[in-house]
């Protein structure tokens, strides 16, 4: 699985997302910012990506570490770094 194919189904499945992936090609991060993370938990965040890579995680993705921010969260943890979709 390729980098620019799991940004694809992430920001497929994460309504207005900005996404950047980096990996090896079975171990991959993710940083993932989107307003449908507003109210959620950490877990249900997380669910929310899993949905959208759907049955590629445990076989074409054997790892995947996940940071999920809002927009808001994201500017205060990163402001002068701006992350762009692919």
């Amino acid at each position: 699985m390729q980098v620019e194919d799991i940004t694809r189904l992430i920001e497929a499945g994460v309504p207005d997302s900005v996404v950047e992936v980096e990996g090896d090609g079975t171990h991959f991060t993710a940083i993932i910012v989107s307003d449908v993370f507003a109210g959620k938990n950490m877990v249900q965040q997380h669910q929310v990506v899993y949905k959208a890579l759907g049955d590629k995680m445990g076989t074409d993705i054997h790892a995947l570490s996940i940071q999920t921010y809002t927009p808001e969260q994201w500017k205060k943890k990163s402001p002068f770094r701006v992350i762009s979709a692919t």
